[in-house]
């Protein structure tokens, strides 16, 4: 018998919900508290990815790391609509 789940997030062998977007969720999360991050993400998206906030990098697909050092943004906002449109349309 089959068994419908309504979770939205897949789980980890050990039950640990996974989220497809994690590293763009700890990504906005990041530029959200720290001034310093969110402005050189805008600013120098490559050195932002690169660096990471805090010592930890994003987990990123390569396909999300293209889209985020494309996106010519001014704002966070701007960013974060540009990177949703964007992936809508994949």
């Amino acid at each position: 018998m089959a068994m419908l789940s309504l979770n939205p997030y897949p789980t980890t062998p050990l039950g640990l919900r996974k989220s497809a977007r994690t590293g763009l969720q700890r990504l906005f999360v990041a530029a959200v508290v720290s001034d310093q991050f969110r402005e050189t993400l805008l600013s120098k998206p490559e050195e932002a990815l690169a660096n990471g906030y805090l010592g930890q990098t994003f987990p990123l697909t390569d396909q999300e790391k293209t889209l985020i050092k494309s996106i010519q943004a001014d704002t966070l906002a701007d960013l974060a609509q540009k990177v949703n449109r964007a992936l809508k349309s994949i």
